[in-house]
């Protein structure tokens, strides 16, 4: 396979995630990205070796090892591979043969980043809706509380529509990665924050424009993820700490301290739309974490110890 014809694959691969397998927007662009930067590094070495011969395995091999050269970050590179993985099997369903072993690199699993929940009710309780330093209080209040009371994704809060909603049942309708739809709860406290954000200022921004979205800008347009990050790092501000919080850090919390309450992980996994329960397990570490933390600081035989250290030192 020569350079155009491996750039017209790509096209209809690309088609194919969008249509057939109705991937994300950001996966797609990553995808698209990814494979742009493939044929890039193609064009150069045509540009380099013009009589060498340059089949699409031999340009992904030589890909590979360029991309270990280039220090990329670990999920960086899987992503990248995971890109070439799909495209291989895609050109294999078309009856192309691209056999390269392309195996990822081991992730370092990290555990995941949340807010206590103490911190949690003083940016929803503590604080007045005059002390924010925003223009649409309401609105901001309710995209935290809903954030935290369902535990959606940023992409996923973006995308709510008023006919997502169940306002009796308190149930929303929520589009997850491969648009898989899933119910998500939440709570009265939850419930009266939307309803207040619906009557106070919606209704203002939108004005007589029709406009389905839950979420609007000040313009009355739909609110983008990016406005979404600012509103959660103006609530960061309010907090005295130094670590950055993050929409997807309040989805941690969400599943970390339900789990903390004894709920089940299948139901976590539901909630959070996860597809795999491997992927919810890494918030049982979170709590083991706790757990042993609390045990160290609460168990009877280090509380005695920690008596006698201090009659010891007592003259």
């Amino acid at each position: 396979m020569q350079l155009q014809e491996c750039k017209n694959h790509i096209k209809d691969f690309l088609t194919f995630l969008s249509v057939e397998k109705n991937v994300a927007p950001n996966t797609l662009r990553a995808y698209e990205g990814d494979l742009r930067l493939v044929t890039s590094f193609w064009e150069s070495i045509i540009a380099q070796e013009p009589k060498g011969t340059h089949t699409l395995p031999r340009i992904i091999h030589r890909y590979i090892v360029h991309l270990y050269y280039q220090k990329i970050s670990k999920p960086s590179l899987a992503r990248k591979f995971s890109c070439l993985r799909s495209f291989q099997r895609f050109l294999h369903n078309q009856g192309i043969r691209c056999t390269i072993s392309i195996k990822s690199p081991r992730l370092d699993r990290k555990l995941p980043v949340t807010l206590s929940v103490d911190e949690i009710f003083y940016l929803l309780d503590n604080l007045k809706p005059d002390e924010l330093p925003t223009k649409v209080p309401a609105r901001d209040r309710a995209i935290f509380e809903l954030l935290y009371a369902t535990g959606v994704r940023c992409s996923e809060l973006v995308g709510i529509t008023l006919q997502n909603i169940d306002f009796k049942e308190k149930v929303i309708k929520v589009y997850g990665k491969g648009r898989r739809e899933r119910l998500v709860l939440f709570g009265q406290k939850a419930h009266d924050s939307i309803v207040h954000y619906l009557h106070a200022e919606r209704a203002l921004l939108v004005g007589a424009a029709k406009q389905d979205h839950l979420f609007v800008n000040q313009n009355g347009g739909p609110l983008t993820a990016r406005s979404v990050q600012r509103v959660i790092t103006m609530f960061r501000s309010l907090l005295k700490i130094n670590r950055a919080i993050t929409p997807h850090k309040i989805r941690h919390s969400f599943a970390t301290h339900l789990l903390n309450e004894g709920t089940d992980l299948r139901i976590i996994q539901e909630l959070l739309g996860h597809k795999t329960i491997a992927t919810t397990e890494i918030y049982t570490h979170v709590s083991n974490k706790q757990l042993a933390r609390m045990c160290d600081e609460k168990h009877p035989l280090n509380k005695h110890k920690e008596k006698k250290e201090e009659q010891a030192s007592t003259p």
